[in-house]
């Protein structure tokens, strides 16, 4: 009989034999036995990352890595100037003659030494206005599976091996994101969850005050909030396996702050709970000692994601190309827009009432990126949605390639993975994809970035 012939496998099933297939039924209890798998099963995946001290490692880069990818020079002219100049870093060889290889840290004391040496009309350093504070940048969508952290993750290491220094917050309970960067977070005091708490408690220490002008009692501060009070930025800023990329990382107490925000805002109506990342972040100097933020938010429209957007300058929206996820990214923006203009709403109808000035939120930039793309199955979906999309939608869709599902086996992002474990052209093909999506964002970043420069000095004039 052939396997055309072949009755489906759900013919002909035994209900006894099925009975027998059965494990046990299962309670609140067998949970936290799965978990507890689940935790071995990620400590060991993780560890596969990780160097002999326990902590993950970035790899070197080959000299034909940094010519092609990082320092714009001929490889000849690299190796005469590092010939010509021994203090600068001289790279590491397994074997005598062998190629050499470059951490990251030394690739950027080489990529400063051109900068101020050679040819001005090359760009060895990344674009920076100067006076100007860090690009924040957040990538959502409520539907999961989209590339959303992966696409967070290799636009942070894009513009660390550019040269930029990045930071990333992960708001996404799960902590994916801090695992790609290696971060432990102990709790919910690691995260960003008491830089909210010290941004409320601020609140409600001004309101007490305006109780207190009215003859009120004072709503009393919990413990929470008192030792909040003393937490900055900075103490929950961890370093990475990257020398250009530190973390603020998430763990599942992090969720939490769904439910005690709604419960603060109840308590001071005059909070503005939207705002709270963003004041935190330029109170702390943060965006003075970075470049770039990359924001990783959750899979859902909560009070962390509306932090998270609220505080960003650009809006990174990756989908699939089908119709159901085309469908629920449009009901994304559906729900960004109730959830926006309800807040705009509310805030101007009391600042008309008192005759102050009406806020209003505000993007350099919104994109949509295509992730996961298959050409050969979807491009006339893609091609549908960029008729509809425009420009929004950016032209440079993320193939999905060998090198990313190896990638990911390894614990790695791609930018991560040593090419010399792939077949050349498999690793050429992954990282033109990521390559082209960072160039589509670096042309916002440039453009919203040069824009604010031109309008900075217009009003210096």
């Amino acid at each position: 009989m052939t396997q055309a012939d072949q009755p489906p496998p759900y013919f002909g099933l035994s209900p006894d034999q099925s009975m027998a297939e059965l494990s046990e039924p299962m309670t609140t209890t067998s949970f936290a036995t799965l978990a507890e798998s689940y935790r071995r099963g990620r400590a060991d995946l993780a560890s596969r990352g990780l160097d002999e001290t326990g902590r993950k490692t970035l790899r070197r880069f080959s000299t034909w890595e940094i010519t092609r990818y990082l320092i714009p020079v001929a490889p000849a002219h690299f190796r005469r100037v590092l010939r010509q100049n021994p203090t600068l870093p001289q790279g590491h060889s397994d074997t005598d003659g062998g190629a050499k290889w470059f951490t990251l840290d030394e690739v950027l004391r080489l990529r400063a030494f051109f900068a101020a040496e050679g040819s001005k009309s090359k760009d060895y350093l990344p674009y920076r206005p100067k006076g100007l504070p860090a690009k924040i940048t957040a990538v959502a969508n409520f539907k999961g599976g989209v590339g959303k952290t992966s696409t967070g993750a290799h636009l942070a290491m894009s513009a660390a091996l550019d040269g930029y220094k990045v930071l990333v917050i992960d708001l996404d309970s799960q902590g994916s994101m801090t695992s790609i960067f290696g971060g432990k977070v102990e709790d919910e005091w690691g995260t960003v969850f008491p830089l909210l708490a010290r941004h409320y408690a601020s609140s409600l220490q001004l309101d007490n005050q305006r109780r207190l002008d009215r003859g009120d009692a004072p709503l009393p501060l919990d413990d929470t909030m008192t030792e909040a009070l003393d937490v900055k930025t900075q103490d929950v800023i961890q370093g990475t396996h990257w020398p250009n990329i530190d973390l603020i990382g998430a763990q599942l107490n992090l969720y939490w702050s769904e439910f005690q925000i709604p419960v603060w805002r109840m308590q001071s109506r005059g909070w503005k709970l939207w705002d709270a990342l963003t004041d935190i972040l330029a109170d702390d100097g943060v965006l003075d000692d970075y470049d770039l933020i990359f924001i990783d938010t959750p899979p859902a429209l909560g009070y962390l994601t509306i932090n998270g957007l609220a505080a960003a300058d650009i809006l990174l929206v990756p989908q699939g190309a089908s119709f159901l996820e085309f469908d629920s990214t449009g009901r994304f923006f559906d729900m960004l827009h109730s959830t926006f203009a309800s807040i705009e709403d509310g805030e101007n109808t009391a600042a008309r009432a008192l005759g102050r000035p009406e806020m209003g939120f505000a993007w350099d930039a919104v994109r949509t990126v295509i992730t996961r793309y298959d050409g050969s199955q979807q491009a006339e979906m893609a091609g549908l949605m960029q008729a509809y999309l425009g420009r929004t939608l950016s032209p440079y869709r993320q193939d999905f390639t060998a090198l990313i599902g190896q990638a990911g086996e390894s614990v790695n992002g791609i930018y991560e993975a040593d090419y010399r474990d792939f077949n050349r052209d498999t690793y050429a093909r992954g990282r033109a994809t990521f390559d082209e999506t960072y160039a589509a964002f670096k042309k916002l970043l440039l453009g919203t970035w040069r824009r604010d420069e031109i309008a900075s000095l217009q009003a210096a004039e």
